[in-house]
């Protein structure tokens, strides 16, 4: 019997511990890969070539959305399913729009997990409960007009940019982390600014906190 190979990226090493602890009791699956941050997480993708990605989403430099972008472009086919604390409507529906093939919360246990993850290599998608009732009234919404999100006019590399900088990055440190150069990065952040029309760093920063790019301890 053929395994699904998967690769976990949570920035919590005990997360990764707990997972991997709870997969190892099923014989249809094994953990081939760890990654901390999305950055990580694509090299490991692009090395080990797993079937499926367990993505959290708020992680140290390059996040699980910027990651998924990443990834989907190049290896389309690779199965992402999102692990997360978070239930909002809109990181769930970012998510959806990335590409990936299901969505479920930390607290679900066990038997959740491993539902997913199978029903997304037999090719269907998997919600968990409470964010397929969110989606559903989400599309019951529609009634009312839609603003256009600025955020949804950035191209891939410009999220990622965006995400760096709110993590407080130096353009020399985010050019590190995306392996392109300084200006490029000033460029991206450039072209970012003014399609959110929002010109500074400070003010980028409280942008990406109110879009719940990052997420503030409180």
């Amino acid at each position: 019997m053929s395994r699904t190979r998967i690769l976990i990226a949570d920035d919590h090493a005990l997360v990764r511990e707990g997972i991997i602890a709870m997969l190892k009791l099923y014989d249809d699956v094994e953990v081939v890969g760890e990654a901390a941050d999305g950055k990580e997480a694509i090299d490991k993708a692009e090395k080990l070539r797993p079937d499926l990605v367990l993505m959290d989403i708020a992680m140290p430099g390059l996040g699980g959305l910027e990651a998924t972008l990443e990834l989907k472009k190049s290896q389309p086919e690779l199965k992402v399913l999102v692990l997360s604390q978070y239930d909002d409507r809109e990181y769930v529906s970012r998510f959806l729009k990335a590409g990936v093939s299901g969505y479920i919360l930390k607290r679900a246990l066990g038997n959740d997990l491993i539902v997913a993850i199978r029903a997304i290599m037999k090719g269907e998608s998997y919600l968990y409960p409470s964010i397929t009732s969110s989606v559903i009234n989400g599309y019951l919404d529609k009634d009312t007009p839609e603003i256009e999100d600025p955020y949804e006019k950035l191209t891939d590399r410009e999220h990622q940019v965006l995400k760096l900088i709110a993590d407080g990055q130096s353009h020399k440190e985010i050019a590190h982390t995306l392996g392109i150069s300084a200006k490029t990065v000033i460029a991206h952040q450039t072209n970012l600014s003014e399609k959110l029309d929002i010109h500074s760093r400070a003010n980028l920063i409280k942008f990406a906190i109110r879009k719940g790019i990052i997420k503030i301890d409180t």
